[in-house]
């Protein structure tokens, strides 16, 4: 039985990854790239195309939806999960491939539960990743905390409330996916007086990124998926 790996790629930036990450791309027979939309390329796998070899290598895009539907989610997990575990009984290696880190907000935590469910003794790997949080404060040299300072990462789509209760107890506040409520976080931090203290980070680590700092900049631009904000 083969090893099955989960491995960070970062947020977009080929020289990001690991040494680690890398030899292992490098060796294993199989790799496994998710994607949200069949029409749409995968980012995790657009990052890694160097360190890979499609003629030795098999490469597997597998589709996840973007949906909070379970009835829809579950079989693709399941699916997904199958694909893995029969590959690495047939001694294949397998990477999951993730951007950021495989164990911060990525789809490959539901498929490590199903693994060790279903899958028990099949060995797994998990490669960490740099996460487009550090990648975005280094971007624009924001120290993250400092101190006692408290930091709170929170999806955009928990709701307005608890945005704004963290920027009560927190004194750094990562707000991810911002895009679903853009226009009113952006009222939040205009009523709240965050504005001189918002940095705002899209697709960063990719040939598409954005950092915006002045806020009549950030209120007027109209968000990527992959977008998040820092707010001191």
């Amino acid at each position: 039985m083969a090893t099955v790996y989960a491995v960070g790629v970062g947020p977009g930036d080929p020289e990001l990854l690991t040494r680690k990450a890398e030899r292992i791309l490098r060796s294993v027979d199989v790799i496994l790239a998710p994607v949200s939309n069949p029409s749409e390329a995968s980012v995790a796998l657009g990052t890694i195309r160097e360190f890979i070899d499609a003629e030795r290598q098999e490469i597997i895009v597998h589709q996840f939806p973007m949906t909070s539907d379970k009835a829809r989610l579950v079989p693709a997990w399941q699916e997904a999960a199958s694909l893995i575990a029969a590959h690495a009984k047939a001694g294949r290696s397998v990477a999951f491939i993730t951007i950021g880190d495989p164990l911060f907000y990525s789809t490959f935590i539901y498929l490590l539960r199903i693994l060790r469910e279903q899958w028990p003794h099949l060995p797994i790997e998990i490669i960490p990743g740099i996460s487009s949080i550090n990648a975005a404060a280094s971007e624009a040299a924001l120290p993250l905390v400092e101190g006692d300072e408290k930091l709170v990462v929170i999806p955009a789509t928990a709701g307005i409330e608890q945005i704004a209760a963290a920027l009560n107890h927190y004194e750094a506040v990562v707000l991810l996916k911002v895009k679903p409520l853009y226009a009113e976080i952006i009222e939040l931090l205009r009523t709240s007086d965050r504005e001189r203290r918002t940095v705002f980070v899209e697709r960063v680590g990719t040939p598409r990124q954005k950092v915006l700092t002045d806020f009549n900049e950030i209120a007027a631009y109209s968000p990527d998926y992959l977008s998040l904000m820092i707010i001191k």
